[in-house]
């Protein structure tokens, strides 16, 4: 990731297209995965709406499973590009 210049990584495997199983790796901040991560959550709607990925309005993202810490995050989606995505979920206590 250093060298390619990229600060953070999402790894996404679609199950169906409102629902995502995605690893998230941030080395450059010293975590080697987070288990749930709401700001890449967003950003990932966000890229889903802007292609015009047919979402519904909303996506659900399965995070941590891997590393023994399953979160749940819901993204609801505005249709215009540039407005907010609504975050919330359930994680697990560290």
């Amino acid at each position: 990731m250093a060298r390619e210049g990229l600060i953070t990584i999402a790894l996404v495997h679609v199950e169906t297209p409102r629902l995502f199983h995605v690893r998230n790796a941030f080395a450059a901040g010293g975590v080697v995965e987070d288990p749930a991560t709401g700001a890449a959550a967003a950003a990932f709607a966000g890229y889903l709406r802007d292609i015009g990925w047919p979402h519904g309005g909303a996506i659900d993202i399965i995070q941590g499973e891997d590393m023994g810490a399953r979160s749940l995050i819901r993204a609801e989606i505005g249709p215009a590009k540039g407005s907010s995505i609504l975050i919330s979920g359930t994680a697990r206590f560290m």
